[in-house]
């Protein structure tokens, strides 16, 4: 194989662009979707680093986080390089994510009448416009 064509293992990336390091580094904000799948998945095979795998895997569900998320252990253990260990643990970090976006929604406050909303934002919100403008002292 010509040298020009060999995939860069991921030992011999920058260590920024790596993705364990770039979290570590940067924060999660910074990763890609398929970057943090890839840490996930761990390894990737020697002809197919985990962020190249993990592209595979999010172009076929459509780059939606959605639908792999409805995709099944058997599901992702069809493709080449995740096994059933690895399946089950992209289907449990993304349970997981499911479930927290459910917590956080219905710990939101709830407000009984409309009308509270509209003593509590509305006149606050107003007055601010005001100031703003110079209508208001």
């Amino acid at each position: 194989m010509d040298e020009y064509d060999q995939k860069l293992g991921i030992k011999l990336w920058a260590e920024e662009d790596r993705p364990r390091e770039k979290l570590l580094q940067r924060g999660r904000r910074h990763l890609t979707d398929a970057e943090l799948i890839a840490i996930l998945i761990g390894s990737g095979k020697r002809n197919q680093k985990a962020v190249d795998l993990s592209k595979r895997i999010l172009a076929f569900y459509e780059n939606s986080l959605t639908k792999l998320g409805k995709a099944s252990i058997q599901d992702l253990s069809k493709f080449k390089g995740i096994g059933e260990a690895k399946a089950i643990s992209i289907v449990a970090a993304l349970e997981l994510g499911l479930r927290r976006g459910k917590h956080s929604k219905s710990s939101l406050p709830k407000l009984p009448h409309p009308a509270m909303f509209t003593n509590t934002f509305t006149t606050p919100l107003l007055i601010l416009i005001m100031k703003n403008l110079g209508l208001y002292c």
